[in-house]
């Protein structure tokens, strides 16, 4: 008679849906890393133009994004994905203000793929709000994480005097690493709830399909202006 304490050695192992999207995600987010003003950033090339401008186009994403999951906060599993100490929108628009001044959205332009990225977020708070776990995954893990390393590479780039990285910066999580594990955790008990986690695991692809054509188009409006020899606006 079989042992049935033991564990089927041909069982396949459970993947959560944060690993998922991970494996999913692995190639853009190395591409993240190689495009447009992103890249340009991470090898020390950008202004802080480039810099104010990427800003001005993700932001209407947090806009979207963070008042659309206040709205869902009592589904299940969602709740726990809006702590305030996440929250980026108002850190941007702090740093927006210190390099383009309080007038910074009448003078910093918006590209048609940021609008696009911030229309998909905002679809994705309707219904029972599960899209919004791919939005969650892809921009606040990346701020936690790969963000630190953008922070410091303006630093260096800018000066250690250059203070418009608060959008980087995490002053009510003291523990960044253990705060990312947490949150993992939080999106894998939020895709229990999902009748359809193979719809978040592409919706995680099309976020950063999103994110890089913000980060190519902020970089080629640059580029153009450049050749036309004169400053972007």
């Amino acid at each position: 008679m079989a042992d049935v304490s033991q564990p089927d050695a041909q069982a396949p192992a459970v993947v959560s849906l944060v690993q998922r999207m991970r494996v999913r995600t692995r190639e853009l987010h190395a591409r993240a890393e190689r495009s447009g003003v992103i890249a340009a950033i991470l090898a020390g090339q950008a202004t802080r133009l480039d810099y104010a401008i990427y800003l001005r186009n993700i932001l209407p994403v947090y806009q979207a994004m963070e008042p659309a999951l206040e709205r869902q906060r009592d589904r299940p599993g969602i709740g726990a994905l809006v702590p305030p100490s996440l929250f980026r929108a108002a850190s941007i628009q702090a740093d927006l203000e210190c390099l383009a001044g309080p007038g910074w959205a009448d003078v910093l332009p918006q590209v048609r793929a940021g609008q696009q990225y911030a229309a998909r977020v905002a679809r994705a708070g309707g219904g029972d709000g599960g899209m919004l776990i791919a939005h969650a995954y892809t921009r606040y893990l990346g701020d936690l994480n790969g963000g630190q390393i953008m922070r410091r590479q303006l630093v260096r780039l800018f000066g250690s005097d250059f203070t418009a990285v608060r959008f980087l910066e995490f002053p009510a999580i003291a523990d960044t690493s253990g705060f990312a594990a947490a949150f993992r955790a939080a999106l894998d008990a939020a895709a229990n709830q999902l009748a359809d986690p193979d719809a978040v695991v592409q919706e995680a692809a099309i976020a950063f399909e999103l994110n890089i054509a913000v980060s190519q188009e902020v970089a080629g409006l640059q580029s153009a202006s450049q050749r036309a020899g004169k400053p972007a606006p």
